[in-house]
């Protein structure tokens, strides 16, 4: 069996994290836990279980991880990303645990199918499934790019592999959690949308389908190249229908229709209104370093690069 360390970013997550350590216990050799301030039973659990646990105060999502990749006493040969609300399921295991042994010196990284779990139920349709997205690699051989959102591990060299087995994302909170959320994200995704469109900071563009997915890559150049190029009441509506009806987000039932409706049209909607409300603070200003002062302060983030 190859080593495997599984790295997990934790904030207040004593409702998952058994269950996410649990599913790779048949194939990890060490498990760290990059926490940022819980005040739950989260590091209790974690540790009881026999993770290693590192604290470190949160800045957003990619730069977390990074610093648990450059600072985790890795050992392993490979490395996992997971998600505290993540499940590796029992057929995906095993796969783990006898395909890793037989990959060719060249193949550096693994693709997984991503399956999400919403009000107890997979939705399979409206292009949720599957997701394809590299979550192992061999060690040193991976970064994650550096975005405010939708960040994606990128390998450095090598080819890679995809597994078969289920692959789970399955939060448990409720719908108060996830709009909550999902605000902070519209935040995060509008921040580059605007850095996109007035080079405020440097843009991690290493992308593509080499370095990480063919299908990762081809969404993100359909987002940035086409979708956010859209007129603001076009985006959005058009998003929704095209998931709900073209991609057949119809037949995940009721639970879809909430999902595809809050995360298809909602959530769109609502980084495009955040675009619009804070596009015309920066409108008015000429100056660059100007601007990035006032999407900081718009905002709540610390933007600019650290010197």
């Amino acid at each position: 069996m190859k080593s495997v360390a599984v790295l997990i970013l934790t904030h207040n997550e004593a409702l998952h994290i058994r269950r996410s350590i649990e599913s790779v216990s048949t194939f990890a050799s060490e498990v760290f836990l990059i926490d940022s301030g819980s005040t739950d039973r989260t590091v209790e659990i974690a540790e009881s279980l026999g993770a290693t646990v590192l604290k470190h105060p949160w800045t957003n999502y990619a730069q977390q991880f990074q610093w648990g990749l450059d600072h985790a006493p890795i050992t392993a040969d490979w490395v996992m990303r997971l998600d505290a609300d993540e499940v590796i399921e029992a057929d995906l295991a095993a796969e783990i645990g006898s395909r890793l042994l037989t990959l060719p010196t060249g193949v550096s990284g693994v693709n997984l199918k991503r399956k999400h779990v919403f009000m107890g139920r997979w939705i399979k349709h409206g292009g949720r499934y599957p997701l394809t997205l590299l979550r192992i690699w061999r060690s040193g051989k991976a970064r994650i790019e550096q975005r405010w959102m939708d960040e994606h591990m990128l390998l450095t060299e090598g080819s890679t592999v995809t597994f078969d087995g289920g692959f789970a994302d399955v939060n448990l909170n409720d719908l108060t959690f996830f709009t909550d959320k999902h605000n902070k994200y519209a935040s995060r995704e509008a921040i580059d949308v605007l850095n996109q469109k007035y080079d405020l900071f440097p843009r991690d563009e290493a992308l593509d389908a080499k370095s990480a997915s063919a299908a990762a890559s081809g969404k993100r150049w359909l987002k940035e190249g086409l979708y956010n190029r859209l007129p603001f009441w076009v985006g959005p509506l058009g998003y929704f229908l095209y998931r709900y009806i073209i991609q057949l987000g119809f037949l995940d039932g009721r639970e879809g229709l909430i999902y595809h409706g809050l995360q298809g049209g909602w959530y769109r909607f609502l980084v495009a209104a955040k675009i619009v409300e804070w596009d015309r603070e920066l409108s008015k200003l000429e100056n660059a370093a100007d601007q990035l002062a006032m999407l900081e302060r718009l905002t709540g983030y610390r933007l600019a690069p650290a010197s």
